[in-house]
């Protein structure tokens, strides 16, 4: 995670009111991130992860602190992003479109991990001759 990112994360940390349960994982965001920004449609050669790390670290906490619809945390996003940009060369309408993309993001993951959540549940409750039919039979001695 980049300093910026820790940063803000210790800042939210501290603030009680903030509540992430756990519906993202900063580090995971961070990671994918780094590994995923420049391929973006927004990229800019002249700029480096650096730049973009606040602008994501904003979407994806973003998300886990509002969730629903972008649009309804818009403003609450572009003022943490004012407060957090640091020396970051991204102009506000470029840093939105990261933190939108981040905030998508942190939605589908945490959409797949209800749905593996979903299927582990439904696994642990087949039925027992279910469970009997799928194991292999092994020969006696």
């Amino acid at each position: 995670m980049t300093a910026i990112a820790q940063d803000f994360w210790q800042e939210q940390a501290d603030e009680p009111e903030v509540r992430i349960d756990g519906r993202v994982n900063p580090e995971l965001e961070d990671a994918y991130w780094q590994s995923a920004y420049w391929a973006q449609p927004y990229y800019r050669g002249e700029c480096s992860y650096d730049d973009y790390a606040p602008a994501y670290c904003v979407g994806y906490i973003g998300y886990a602190q509002y969730g629903g619809r972008f649009e309804d945390a818009e403003k609450s996003l572009c003022a943490n992003w004012v407060r957090i940009k640091g020396d970051s060369c991204l102009g506000i309408e470029e840093a939105m479109q990261a933190i939108q993309a981040a905030w998508d993001h942190a939605a589908l993951s945490e959409q797949r991990i209800r749905e593996e959540e979903e299927e582990l549940v439904e696994a642990d409750y087949m039925p027992a001759h279910a469970v009997a039919a799928n194991q292999p039979v092994y020969a006696t001695a």
